[in-house]
């Protein structure tokens, strides 16, 4: 035995007992993995073999609050957490493993329940320790722990997540900024009440008139005509449609000619659904809610899924039998609000954060059809606002829009690039953007631009250039394959004036 594993396994079992702050470790391992040793599987996030050594630590905080921290043998005096979306109850095994492998000391929470635990939003507690306590509390405790493992400090921290991990990611920025020094943050969903008030009651819509319900199809045939229609204005067709914002597109040449129900065209009563989904959602009295859909983007065909029921019926009216049929947009989401406060993480107050050095990457898909890409451009742009303005802002925080991208990868766009649940490209900060953090925070040297791949079928298909915002690519000629990045006059009336 080693002098390395033997430390590891007196290491590992001294962890296990009470520690402060209600923190209990009921295990801790040490883990030879040889080239594929996996944890527990789980549907969501599953893991990718890991080959180091490490110590796996299981615990709770104050009872409920589940986590795991993994301590690879040969540590690079870096901690990172990772984010879980949905409605959490699972540890982020896949970048948890995929990290550990690059010697991070990595730690992930179910933030406060189980998965498949029977209506755990009526529970107060569990609700505001999904909103934002679990991470804090597992960011404290993980350190405290790997700093007792190792006996020496957390050199830097970062977090990584994306949809509800990526809102994770915001809400420590803005509620916990001392907790890391970096964040990246991927389909954040800033205003997640509003955006579940947009998916309830179109789905409840299409519902309530079954005729004008869109299929998979109709959405398919929109996203390609879409496409067709603004693929070159970045000056290459490529399948891929770089700036929608700067797409205009008239839904009525979708529309079926009399005596036709379907094909390469859509039914009237259809696209009239198609247009009320795509324009801006309104509120009982026929004001704005939000600002629609970009071109092209699509949503999910069918009912409100669990997690919108949930919502409502668990967290805002603690009612098991609660009639979806009688929600009220306006009303409901200022319940929502009330309910959970801290599920919205569109503050754009980041002082503390700037004050500290923290920095940020953000990136969003530009087809996302669960947390849209409005949003989050709107509170950028308000991030600027209050920050100083763009130029400023980006000193501290750069948002990356990927076209073709869905949530948070999938998609017809290149959509690897070391995001959350992406493949990693170690060490290279060109194309993957946790180390394209690392090197902002570490070397001061900001990304000014990443290189997204596409994989297909295990093998890079190929790669495309990702601008920070408000720019977009351009390409020139035939003979450029690489694009360059301009500021985009469209993106660029977004933000506010330096």
């Amino acid at each position: 035995m080693s002098k390395l594993l033997a430390a590891t396994l007196a290491g590992c079992a001294a962890l296990v007992g009470q520690h402060p702050d209600q923190v209990v470790v009921s295990s801790a391992s040490a883990v030879q993995p040889g080239d594929n040793w996996l944890p527990t599987t789980q549907r969501a996030y599953s893991p990718r073999p890991v080959s180091a050594p490490l110590c796996r630590v299981e615990g709770t905080i104050e009872g409920n609050i589940g986590f795991e921290l993994w301590l690879p043998q040969e540590w690079n005096r870096r901690y990172l957490g990772a984010g879980v979306g949905g409605d959490a109850g699972v540890f982020n095994y896949a970048d948890m493993s995929l990290r550990v492998n690059e010697g991070f000391a990595v730690a992930s929470t179910d933030s406060g329940h189980k998965a498949g635990d029977a209506r755990w939003m009526a529970d107060p507690k569990a609700r505001t320790d999904y909103e934002h306590r679990a991470v804090h509390l597992t960011t404290v405790a993980a350190r405290r722990l790997t700093e007792t493992f190792y006996g020496e400090p957390v050199e830097r921290a970062y977090f990584t997540g994306c949809s509800g991990g990526g809102r994770q990611a915001l809400k420590s920025l803005q509620n916990y900024p001392a907790d890391f020094d970096g964040i990246l943050a991927g389909a954040p969903g800033p205003y997640m009440p509003l955006q579940s008030v947009r998916m309830m009651w179109f789905a409840l819509l299409q519902k309530w008139s079954p005729d004008a319900a869109l299929t998979d199809a109709d959405w398919t045939l929109y996203e390609s005509r879409v496409t067709q229609a603004c693929d070159a204005n970045d000056g290459r067709v490529d399948g891929i449609v770089e700036n929608p914002a700067a797409c205009t597109f008239d839904l009525s040449t979708l529309e079926c000619p009399e005596g036709l129900t379907g094909g390469d065209c859509i039914p009237g009563p259809r696209l009239a659904m198609l247009r009320a989904i795509t324009s801006p959602l309104l509120d009982e009295s026929g004001a704005a809610m939000d600002g629609g859909l970009f071109p092209g983007v699509r949503t999910r065909p069918g009912p409100p899924s669990p997690l919108l029921r949930a919502m409502w019926a668990d967290g805002v009216f603690d009612n098991p039998d609660w009639d979806e049929d009688t929600f009220q947009r306006s009303r409901d989401l200022a319940l929502a609000n009330r309910a959970m406060p801290e599920l919205r993480a569109d503050r754009t107050s980041i002082n503390a954060f700037v004050r500290l050095g923290g920095k940020a990457i953000i990136y969003q898909g530009w087809a996302d059809p669960s947390t849209n890409a409005g949003p989050t451009i709107d509170w950028y742009a308000g991030l600027a606002r209050t920050n100083g303005g763009a130029d400023t802002l980006a000193q501290t925080a750069r948002l990356f829009m990927v076209p073709g991208m869905y949530h948070c990868a999938g998609g017809p766009g290149a959509d690897q690039f070391g995001g959350s649940g992406h493949a990693a490209f170690p060490g290279d900060a060109s194309r993957d953007a946790l180390w394209a953090l690392i090197r902002w925070v570490e070397h001061g040297e900001a990304p000014q631009t990443l290189t997204a791949t596409r994989i297909e079928n295990g093998m890079p298909a190929f790669t495309r250039k990702l601008c920070p915002f408000p720019a977009t690519l351009h390409f020139d000629g035939s003979d450029d394959t690489v694009g360059t990045c301009r500021v985009d006059p469209v993106l660029s009336a977004l933000m506010p004036a330096d």
